[in-house]
Formats: C-alpha cells, structure tokens, sequence
C-alpha cells in the first residue's frame, strides 16, 4: 500500500485487517476472531435499527401533511414555509437515512461473508502444505471484504452526519449551508489528520 493511500484513515485501517486476516490463517482456534466480527457488526445492526425509526417518523411527519407544518413551526427559530416546502425538506432527510439504511445492512453482509471467510479458511497445519502464496491470498481476500464492510458502515455515519446538516434546512437555507460545510470540514479532519490515523501510520 503506497504511502499516499496511508494518508486515509479507512486505507489505513484496512491494512491493519489485512494483518488480522493473515494472523487468523496462524491461528488453531479461531474463537477470537469469529468473536471479534460479532462485535464488528453489532455497531451497524444496531444503527440499522435506529435507522427504520427514523425513517418511519419521517414518512409519518410527510403523511401527517398541514399537521406537520403545524407542528414544525411550534419549534423555536424554524423558518415559516408552505406545507409542499416542508415535505421537500422532510423527503430530503428521508432520502438520507434510507441511504444510511442501505449502506448499513451492506456492512451487516459483507461481514457475515468475512465470518464465512475466516470458518471455511484451511487449518493452519495446511497452510504448511499450501504455502505462503495460499495464505497471502486469503488475507488479500478476506482483509478487502473486511474493509468493504467497514467502508459501507463509514457512509452510514457519513450520511447521519449529513442528516444533522440537512435538519438546519428547517431553520434556514444558511442554517443548512453551513451545517454542510462544517460536517464536511469534521469528515475531512478526522479521514485525513485525526489522531488514530497518525497511529495507525506509524
């Protein structure tokens, strides 16, 4: 991996999978690493749940039509619009989460193939038989299904993220710009200059 793709946090990250992967093939008993993808994908099952709630609220608020205007302009220093308005702002966050919906449940299946990787993987006593080259090319394999897992679930938070950005159109059309521009300035340092990167890259 060049230096210049090191300087992602996500390349980066997946270079240590990589490793993981090729320490797995040495491994007799892979019990802690069928315990470690448990645990990996717990967070995207999770936020895929919340994800659904958030979505129905949403095409509840849209379906709710003039009660919704209603009820949105009770909160303090929204901006005052018309009922077709609302819904355009309301379509666009719905947008967003479906979006996170489907990026997260990519990440829940991309890991359970990896889990499926690591358990169909030969013993390591095999590998002797095999060879170094049988090994490297599971830890390629294996370690890039890993890493599109772990990206599916970066675009999940990416979009929830975006989705705070996004509810400042409530507000204002500013309120929206510059909740854009912030989120993407977050994004931006913690991908390119955040302190596990600088870790990791060591």
């Amino acid at each position: 991996m060049s230096t210049s793709a090191l300087r992602l946090l996500l390349a980066a990250g997946n270079r240590v999978r990589r490793q993981w992967m090729l320490q797995a093939t040495k491994r007799e008993v892979r019990v802690v690493d069928g315990v470690v993808v448990q645990n990996l994908s717990s967070s995207p099952s999770f936020f895929a749940s919340t994800t659904i709630l958030f979505v129905g609220g949403l095409l509840a608020l849209i379906g709710a039509g003039g009660h919704a205007s209603e009820l949105v302009a009770e909160i303090p220093f929204t901006a005052r619009t018309s009922a077709l308005v609302l819904d355009l702002k309301l379509l666009l966050l719905t947008g967003v989460f479906v979006y996170a919906f489907f990026r997260f449940t990519s990440s829940l299946r991309q890991y359970s193939i990896g889990a499926l990787l690591i358990a169909s993987t030969p013993e390591h006593s095999e590998y002797a038989q095999l060879g170094e080259a049988a090994r490297e090319r599971f830890a390629n394999r294996a370690g890039a299904v890993m890493g599109l897992a772990a990206e599916a679930f970066n675009d999940g938070l990416r979009a929830y993220y975006l989705a705070f950005a996004a509810a400042g159109w409530l507000f204002s059309p500013w309120a929206l710009a510059v909740g854009t521009a912030g989120v993407i300035w977050i994004l931006y340092q913690r991908e390119f200059h955040s302190e596990v990167l600088a870790l990791l890259r060591e």
